[in-house]
């Protein structure tokens, strides 16, 4: 269920007279005729809110402004009862703000009843102030409160602004509100657009062929550091049919289910700003347009020995099928009222970071509080800071950062989530090579042993070698690993031969070689966190009860981890520490969590894990909001490094 902001229109009369009545006091109440003349007059814009789910789209609220020259004034703005409390107004309000910014206006004003004390607390709490009160406004002892909201000293030039560039404005019939269209030409000759800051541009140009003028368009956007949709990088890969081909391996099984009792060998889908306006296809054309991403596209495949993509052709407006533009203007009002497009900033954020999260992971790295946490620093450090899901790869090209704080894989989208936005040009943690160093323990071995670094005695078993000769120079118990086990999952024990070859045949199908290692006892492992190769936190992870893991994946019961504690750095034994940054550092720069043994004076590196918890009341227990704050920073540090060192670079 999604909430629209639209025009109104006259055919929302009798629904905005409904409003007024099941709304205002009879003295407050706009009379139908009043209603209709705000609906008609220049100086006045009406706004419905309007719910949408598959089935109907239903009416529920209203705004009506009053536009001066350099204030809006909001007359009015109500929600139906029965769905009042649910974000409607705020989302009304946001939406108003937003108008104010496009418009270049100074100040939203508006009034309110003084003996309606929720209502004035609801415009204070969004930045409304109180500037004078208004004796017997409304009616006899019914006095008003007159509230202003200045745009200039509150948001202003660091909002995003969304403009279209077509090659002809004159012939751009649709009416999407807060969004700016201009010509191919202009955006890439005119001084305006070549200062601008926090612009988001979508380029619709008639050609992006190379060296045309929607290429210069988008090549131009990305010099210039706006967040363009289509970039020159997309643009390039719509010519490449081995990419084509390539890329549409992530959603191979989605196309072959699609289109299975499709009787022709040819089939085209289009796709407009994520939607398909054919039903059947519409969760396939929006997987489409996380691959392609450009507004307007057509798709064509073709059946040989199966479905394959034919032709990716990115479309201009007037290229799309007459009969389609209903529904374009339909998904492009969708589109651009989603919150990252129309949102107003009240405050100036110089960068914007993703925070990748599964809502429905069970043990994720980071629980809900420190989240929150994560979000409190980075709008501190100067991030607009959105949490994103698997379903937003689209959008990671609208963000400056990417941190993952869902468990990662190779095999996932996690991984794919990373390399699509450090091929963007984005900062990352955790970034590509981290996940895929950290998740497989072979290659940590040997990056281990390649350095003298002391680890629990090892052997990498093949399933070839191992079947011919059974011979394993440990002693047991052995711990016996999957090289890309994650977290203890994966992760077995055995006490003898025939333990290990029972827990080998089942591995062995999984993979051509398991890691065995001798087991080390002890009461509790060291996590050292460790941050652009240096020590951050530290923590002692105790063993779960009645278990020789931290983590007890076998046990239904609540209390199924070690209990945790967190220890100032200088607490911990130096040779710990020393050997914890040595090893990540083998693996990169960014965000890890070392965990390691030490037996008889002796420091052992158990395994280094990228995307290490970081939960409320526990890793932070000694740092505090400065533990996020530190992350957080590394990443701000990113992005100003790179931005410093683009500067330098000529193409």
């Amino acid at each position: 269920m999604k909430t629209i902001i639209r025009a109104a229109d006259d055919d929302d009369l009798d629904f905005l007279e409904r409003l007024e009545k099941s709304c205002f006091p009879d003295f407050q109440q706009s009379t139908k005729s009043k209603i209709n003349y705000s609906l008609r007059s220049p100086f006045q814009r009406v706004l419905i809110a309007e719910i949408h789910d598959e089935s109907k789209k239903t009416a529920v609220g209203s705004v009506t402004l009053y536009l001066y020259p350099k204030t809006i004034r909001i007359f009015s703005i109500a929600t139906l009862p029965e769905f009042q409390n649910r974000g409607i107004g705020k989302r009304l309000l946001e939406h108003v703000l937003g108008l104010g910014f496009n418009i270049k206006a100074e100040r939203i004003s508006l009034e309110s009843r003084k003996s309606d004390i929720k209502l004035i607390k609801f415009y204070e709490n969004f930045g409304f102030k109180k500037v004078k009160e208004l004796k017997n406004y409304y009616a006899k002892k019914e006095d008003g409160i007159r509230m202003i909201f200045p745009l200039e000293s509150n948001g202003d030039k660091q909002s995003i602004s969304n403009i279209i560039v077509v090659s002809d404005p004159n012939s751009w019939n649709l009416q999407i509100e807060g969004v700016k269209i201009v010509s191919s030409r202009s955006y890439i000759t005119d001084n305006e657009f070549q200062s601008l800051k926090n612009v988001r541009i979508f380029n619709l140009s008639n050609s992006y062929q190379y060296q045309k003028m929607g290429y210069y368009v988008s090549l131009l956007a990305s010099a210039r550091d706006h967040r363009i949709i289509p970039n020159a990088t997309t643009l390039r890969d719509f010519s490449s049919q081995s990419l084509i081909r390539s890329l549409s391996g992530y959603i191979d099984d989605d196309i072959q289910k699609t289109f299975k009792l499709h009787d022709t060998g040819k089939i085209s889908i289009f796709v407009y700003f994520g939607k398909s306006v054919n039903p059947k296809y519409r969760q396939l054309a929006q997987k489409l347009y996380h691959l392609f991403e450009a507004p307007l596209l057509q798709i064509d495949f073709v059946k040989n020995e199966k479905w394959l993509i034919q032709k990716v052709t990115p479309l201009s407006l007037k290229k799309v099928n007459p009969e389609h533009l209903d529904k374009v203007q339909e998904f492009a009002l969708d589109y651009f009222s989603k919150k990252r497009f129309n949102k107003p900033r009240f405050k100036n954020y110089k960068y914007d970071l993703a925070i990748l999260i599964n809502p429905e992971e069970k043990n994720p790295p980071s629980c809900p509080a420190a989240l929150q946490n994560f979000k409190k620093a980075a709008e501190k450090e100067g991030f607009y800071t959105e949490f994103i899901t698997k379903d937003e790869l689209s959008q990671l090209s609208e963000f400056d950062a990417l941190f993952i704080r869902e468990t990662t894989g190779v095999n996932n989208h996690t991984y794919h989530f990373s390399r699509t936005a450090y091929a963007e040009g984005l900062a990352v943690i955790d970034d590509p090579w981290s996940i895929l160093r950290c998740s497989n323990k072979i290659f940590q071995n040997e990056r281990m042993r390649q350095n003298k670094i002391k680890t629990p005695a090892t052997m990498v078993l093949s399933k070839t070698n191992y079947r011919k000769s059974k011979n394993i120079d440990l002693k047991f118990p052995l711990v016996i690993k999957q090289p890309d086990s994650a977290f203890s999952l994966g992760v077995t024990m055995v006490n003898s031969m025939e333990e290990l070859d029972k827990s080998l045949e089942k591995l062995f199908k999984l993979s051509d070689l398991v890691i065995a290692q001798e087991f080390m006892p002890s009461q509790f492992d060291w996590r050292i966190g460790v941050l652009d190769q240096k020590a951050l936190y530290a923590c002692k992870y105790y063993m779960a009860k009645n278990h020789w893991q931290i983590y007890n994946w076998t046990d239904k019961n609540k209390e199924n981890w070690g209990n945790t504690e967190t220890v100032s750095l200088n607490e911990v034994p130096e040779e710990v520490v020393k050997t914890a940054v040595k090893a990540a550092s083998l693996i990169g720069d960014g965000l890890y969590g070392v965990d390691l043994k030490m037996i008889n004076n002796e420091v052992f590196v158990i395994e280094i894990n990228d995307n290490p918890n970081i939960d409320y009341g526990i890793e932070d227990y000694i740092l505090k909001d400065e533990l996020y704050t530190k992350i957080i920073r590394s990443l701000f540090n990113r992005i100003e490094i790179n931005r410093n060192i683009a500067q330098f670079v000529t193409v």
